[in-house]
């Protein structure tokens, strides 16, 4: 997140890095990326850490509690985790930067009854933006990438993560909810206006993706270990190297759940085919896309109908929102 969390105490999140061992003589927050909280962290004789901060209550908003968020979360990690234990990791000349273990063996730490820290090497390197258009060669880099994990063995902890879409029932809710002001800050009703006058489009959408879904469930491929969110924002450039950070949603899913978001043409596709000896299926990839924007739709949603203020993350959240928005009406599954 790019504002400074006022909930979070760093006397306290320094008391939680002691889990790694670690004692920290500064902190500094790091404004970057959207949904969770940043910061480095030095040591005694200069080491440095990336320490991640997740506010699950915030982050994991569907329902199933803090507790069963955490264990989300913590599966994800473990996952991560595993695999630089298996050789794929990024000090082994592999390209998973995983969550350090504390001196328990665990990949998070309790900060309260809200949050979870994860404690990441610090490394130096190039990162991009979630919004780059990679050139083919870049594409083509971290389609490598993808086929390794594809092909891995999934670690036990990993989760099965099936195509439907957990906010569908919350979306729902949303739409019915058009009618009636909206009063949870300055983007409430600005909100409720852009998603009444787009509503048919929203519901188009949701067909489209009850469509999609049902397709890619009686063709029944084979899971594989999936990165979830494999964009440029997520990728660390180390010369020709790339590295892959940010393994919160990994789980088991068809690899088109991470292909959408990297191949753009034939050429791509066929690469993959090549690498992982697996065809592509179109109607996965229309899915996961349109997956994607229906839950940035409801992440959107769910922070303008909650209490918020003006601030950049809000006035971020809803140049995200009108773009999710007007895109669900111009284009189609």
């Amino acid at each position: 997140m790019r504002h400074r969390p006022d909930g979070i105490d760093e006397s306290g999140l320094c008391r939680a890095l002691s889990a790694w061992n670690i004692e920290a003589t500064a902190l500094s927050h790091v404004p970057l990326g959207f949904g969770d909280h940043h910061w480095t962290a030095e040591g005694t004789g200069g080491e440095r850490w990336f320490v991640t901060v997740s506010d699950l209550a915030a982050k994991y908003h569907c329902g199933i509690g803090v507790a069963a968020a955490r264990d989300g979360l913590r599966r994800a990690m473990d996952t991560a985790a595993a695999l630089a234990d298996a050789g794929l990791g990024h000090a082994d000349g592999g390209f998973v930067v995983a969550p350090l273990r504390t001196a328990r063996g665990e990949t998070l730490s309790d900060l309260g009854d809200r949050y979870a820290v994860a404690v990441f090497p610090w490394l130096e390197g190039a990162a991009g933006d979630f919004g780059d258009e990679p050139d083919p060669a870049e594409r083509a880099a971290t389609l490598e990438l993808l086929a390794a994990l594809h092909r891995s063995a999934p670690p036990a902890a990993a989760r099965t993560l099936p195509p439907g879409l957990s906010a569908r029932d919350r979306l729902e809710r949303a739409l019915r909810a058009t009618g009636e002001p909206w009063h949870g800050g300055p983007r409430s009703e600005s909100a409720r206006a852009l998603l009444a006058e787009h509503a048919p489009a929203v519901r188009r959408s949701l067909d489209d993706f009850d469509r999609l879904a049902a397709g890619v469930r009686d063709r029944a491929a084979t899971p594989v270990l999936t990165h979830g969110e494999p964009h440029p924002g997520n990728l660390l450039r180390q010369g020709d190297r790339r590295l892959l950070l940010d393994w919160d949603t990994a789980g088991l899913a068809v690899p088109e759940r991470d292909l959408w978001l990297v191949a753009r043409d034939d050429t791509d596709l066929g690469l993959y085919e090549e690498l992982a000896g697996r065809r592509p299926d179109p109607g996965a990839l229309a899915l996961y896309r349109l997956r994607w924007r229906l839950e940035d739709l409801d992440d959107f949603l769910v922070r303008f109908r909650s209490p918020h203020t003006a601030e950049p993350d809000t006035e971020e959240a809803w140049q995200g929102f009108t773009d999710t928005v007007k895109d669900l009406g111009t284009q189609g599954a």
